[in-house]
């Protein structure tokens, strides 16, 4: 075993939000050291592990991109191979990529009061070593789902099947559906994406859901944007399209809480227009209310051009079992298949998976309280990077690593060796830190999730103005973070350039 490797800051994970930390760090606090510990063999996260047909953002890449370097193309929705580009670039362009160690899994972090110091283990799975690296401040940026595998349901009869089952969290690079027909199960964002996409190429893909999903169409490219490009300096004109697509997205979360039915309806309009008149409005006219579940959203309404084409088809049942050529349906249905492809969904894995310890006692995900969304009840100099789940992700992730940044250079000018969330007894709640959703996936993970408090500093907002106040703008010292100082109760250390 190699020798501690020592750091002021050890970020985990070199996706949007680990990268996005790095580069604040390079920005606000060039004087601290720092690492990136990323699995992977390159950045990207999320957008280097997906690589089925048709990957692409769910948000606009306005408020998906980096405030502190815009995105600049005009498309709205773009494709996974670009924004991992993009994040890439990012890295480089602030030389956060010389300070990445890749190919390690981080399975263990433990903090030491006596030395005011994280002692995190991590496994460098090419050689089998494990390393240990030590810290002042921990910050997480693994996102919430498990790389390792996505959530596959136990399909009866799927050993009988003599074609191909495929989960998109893990795509076949060889994989040819020219010609083929294809079944895809769910109705969720990857569903909707790999529909239009494959069916460019494939004899007849069908998307089989249980239920329908709210869909909503948007352009491809923002023509305002590029209106605005003509006459305005370009800072100018990506400041005024982020804050209005911040600015619509709330309004539409808002009027969908407060008008559901208005709102439904409003949903379902935009889709009639697109589709034929012949297509039946029962496979998009979901259950539950609008926002209950995140709203999916399609690039130029390309899933129902694919639908009207023929190239597609909706079918809205309970599946029975798996045939040798296909899936029966509850109805007595066959939908014969080639390839199977199962898009049902994430496994929700909080803190990477990692085990945390605080002075040798477990702080396990749901036993804790999320405060601020991002720090953790108990847990000292630790931070956690969590999007939103009602907005694009990137929003939130941004403000909270400023806000560490903010924190830590607070520790630095006040000799601070530690700063740990405390939380009143009475405080916490049965709500978990991603209650706003109902989603399948969320549910299924509910009792493995941090809970939220009744009140704030412990109640999570998803509200982009309100967040940003309190993250960027609200005094450090509230009372609820507690501080250590250099030297007291046996904290030797503060936050400082490591030696």
């Amino acid at each position: 075993m190699n020798q501690p490797r020592d750091r002021d800051v050890l970020i985990i994970g070199a996706g949007l939000s680990g990268i996005g930390m790095a580069c604040h760090l390079c920005r606000e606090l060039p004087e601290l050291s720092y690492t990136v510990l990323e699995r992977r063999q390159r950045v990207g996260g999320t957008w280097d592990l997906f690589r089925y047909p048709g990957v692409r953002s769910d948000s606009d890449m306005f408020t998906l991109g980096f405030p502190f370097r815009p995105w600049t193309d005009s498309r709205v929705l773009a494709e996974g191979a670009d924004i991992r580009r993009y994040i890439e670039e990012t890295a480089s362009e602030y030389g956060v990529d010389d300070n990445i160690c890749f190919g390690l899994k981080v399975t263990r972090a433990s903090w030491c009061s006596q030395r005011a110091r994280w002692q995190v283990s991590a496994l460098d799975e090419a050689s089998g070593e494990e390393q240990i690296w030590t810290c002042r401040f921990l910050v997480l940026g693994t996102g919430y789902y498990r790389y390792d595998a996505g959530y596959q349901p136990d399909f009866p009869g799927s050993e009988n099947f003599r074609g191909q089952l495929i989960h998109p969290q893990h795509w076949p690079e060889d994989l040819d559906y020219a010609g083929k027909r294809v079944v895809v199960i769910g109705s969720g964002a990857t569903a909707v994406t790999l529909v239009p996409a494959m069916s460019k190429q494939a004899a007849q893909v069908t998307m089989l859901q249980r239920s329908p999903t709210y869909i909503m169409s948007l352009p491809a490219t923002d023509r305002i944007t590029e209106l605005m490009k003509r006459w305005l300096p370009e800072s100018w004109v990506f400041g005024l399209t982020r804050w209005r697509n911040v600015a619509l997205a709330r309004w539409l979360y808002v009027a969908s809480q407060r008008w559901p039915n208005a709102m439904s309806r409003f949903y379902l309009n935009g889709v009639r227009r697109h589709l034929k008149k012949d297509v039946d409005m029962r496979h998009f006219r979901p259950s539950y209310k609008p926002w209950d579940q995140r709203l999916c959203a399609v690039p130029d309404g390309d899933l129902f051009e694919a639908i009207n084409a023929n190239r597609a088809q909706v079918v809205t049942a309970e599946m029975e079992c798996f045939t040798e050529t296909g899936i029966r349906l509850r109805d007595g249905q066959e939908l014969a298949a080639d390839i199977v492809v199962s898009a049902t969904g994430l496994d929700l894995q909080m803190m990477g998976g990692m085990t945390v310890e605080v002075d040798g006692v477990s702080r396990e995900p749901q036993e804790v309280m999320s405060y601020k969304a991002v720090m953790i009840d108990g847990v000292p100099n630790f931070g956690v990077l969590f999007g939103y789940t009602n907005a694009t992700w990137t929003l939130k992730a941004d403000i909270a690593a400023r806000y560490l940044c903010r924190l830590m250079r607070h520790m630095r000018r006040n000799g601070y060796a530690s700063a740990c969330p405390m939380a009143p007894q009475g405080m916490v709640t049965e709500a978990s830190a991603m209650d706003a959703l109902s989603s399948g996936y969320v549910r299924r993970a509910a009792d493995r999730l941090p809970r939220q408090g009744r009140e704030l500093p412990w109640k999570v907002l998803n509200h982009y103005r309100r967040d940003r106040r309190m993250l960027l703008h609200e005094p450090l010292e509230d009372g609820v973070l507690q501080f250590a100082r250099e030297g007291s109760s046996g904290k030797t250390d503060k936050l400082q350039p490591a030696a």
